[in-house]
């Protein structure tokens, strides 16, 4: 009899985790995946602000599973899925039959509609995004040392960070931490800690699924590090010049030359196309909604985990798309799978929340655990040892803790490179011209 072939779209926390839970499985696994490597994804707006390396947060996928010796890694992107075949169908033609199929590509950037947005305010979701964002952030700065007009210096200074969510707060607070303690003394024709770094959040308060008390400490620990919470206050319009923002039916524009979007999440299209497929139900950002097994109603040989399921747990709440929700769902699909060919049915999947933390600065963060509520330095060395413990690769354990030491004693951020064609500042003078006024505070 031949082995069942297990096909893993996605080497994310949910793809790598399934595809270690089938280890000792008669299975071959198949991983596809765009890119080589296994992501740290939380730790992306490190890279982003210049803390971390790309390296240093992310693993080649085939090192990770190069002991599984029924594992197997393709570089590829899958463009579709014959349901009734049981094929993925790659973008550059190659079919792969399955038995059972795992689809955990991820998420992208929302704009609400507003896709034209993405040119001029990038999201944090890959790598290239991260180095994309770093380069803007750190030639801001250049930039600012070599123009003279103070009205194109400030726009030049100026960070609007969109949406008040873990990522959106962590990366102010990085910026903070970069602008007005790890570049101090670095320029000479300006102060860095001259810059206004902005948070908008369209709701009424910022990380809401945070308790009220830990979101006020957020703003507290924000607001000391100099940066600026707008609540209530969304984008209306994004240019490479300004961006323009909304409260109550009242519009003013704010003139900046970086705008980083950490508002919305849509699901991977391919979710879509086998929706169509399997005549499952999506959701409006594009998740698939799932059974108790986390199988498509109708195919249980097809499983979705990630970003792409739309789950309920057992409180009747839906999973919020972090990596512990992808871990857990990885790892339960390669038991149900293994339970399937041993002859048992698969129990229903049950997450055990154990909360969530979200870090502002140095020595700051928030922690709404389990075990408790808290904030402040012990939140953020519980942040710290939980990262690290996460990391799947015990050399970027070690590389990132080391990095991280000696980032907190000399406050020294060494990767903050620009990478990219050569581009100057002189000469790319500020457009203020908009159709509502612009900030004067």
């Amino acid at each position: 009899m031949n082995e069942q072939h297990v096909v893993i779209v996605g080497g994310g926390f949910a793809g790598l985790n399934a595809a270690k839970a089938l280890k000792k499985a008669p299975v071959q696994v198949t991983v596809i995946d765009k890119r080589n490597f296994h992501l740290f994804q939380p730790l992306l707006y490190q890279v982003a602000t210049g803390g971390l390396s790309p390296a240093d947060i992310s693993t080649p996928l085939r090192g990770l599973l190069r002991k599984q010796k029924g594992a197997h890694v393709i570089l590829g992107e899958v463009e579709s899925v014959e349901v009734g075949d049981r094929e993925v169908v790659l973008s550059d033609g190659e079919r792969i039959a399955y038995d059972s199929l795992v689809l955990a590509p991820g998420s992208s950037h929302s704009y609400f509609g507003n896709e034209h947005w993405a040119e001029a305010a990038p999201g944090l979701k890959t790598v290239e995004d991260a180095t994309d964002i770093r380069r803007r952030i750190m030639f801001a700065f250049e930039a600012a040392e070599r123009v003279d007009d103070p009205e194109e210096r400030r726009a030049w200074l100026t960070f609007v960070i969109v949406g008040g969510g873990p990522t959106g707060v962590e990366l102010a607070g990085a910026i903070g931490e970069l602008a007005y303690k790890t570049l101090r003394e670095n320029f000479r024709s300006f102060d860095p800690a001259e810059a206004r770094i902005v948070l908008l959040e369209g709701g009424d308060r910022i990380l809401s699924t945070f308790p009220e008390k830990l979101s006020e400490k957020a703003v507290k620990s924000l607001a000391s590090l100099g940066i600026e919470v707008k609540t209530g206050t969304r984008a209306a319009n994004v240019t490479d010049h300004l961006i323009e923002v909304e409260v109550d039916g009242h519009r003013w524009s704010i003139p900046t030359r970086t705008v980083i979007w950490a508002a919305g999440v849509k699901a991977s299209e391919l979710g879509m196309r086998v929706a169509e497929a399997t005549g499952a139900e999506t959701t409006r950002p594009g998740q698939v909604v799932v059974g108790p097994d986390l199988s498509i109603p109708g195919h249980p040989e097809i499983f979705v985990a990630g970003d792409l399921a739309s789950y309920e747990d057992q409180t009747g709440a839906p999973l919020r798309g972090t990596a512990d929700v992808a871990i857990a769902e990885g790892k339960y699909i390669g038991k149900a799978i293994r339970r399937r060919l041993a002859g048992k049915p698969a129990k229903s999947f049950k997450f055990f929340d154990l909360g969530s933390l979200a870090v502002i600065g140095r020595s700051a963060a928030v922690a709404n655990l389990r075990f408790g509520k808290f904030s402040g330095r012990l939140a953020w060395w519980t942040w710290l040892f939980i990262h690290i413990l996460k990391l799947v690769d015990f050399q970027n354990r070690l590389t990132v803790a080391v990095q991280w030491g000696w980032s907190f004693f000399t406050r020294n951020q060494s990767a903050r490179l620009i990478t990219g064609p050569f581009e100057s500042p002189v000469g790319t003078d500020v457009d203020q011209r908009s159709p509502v006024n612009v900030e004067t505070n």
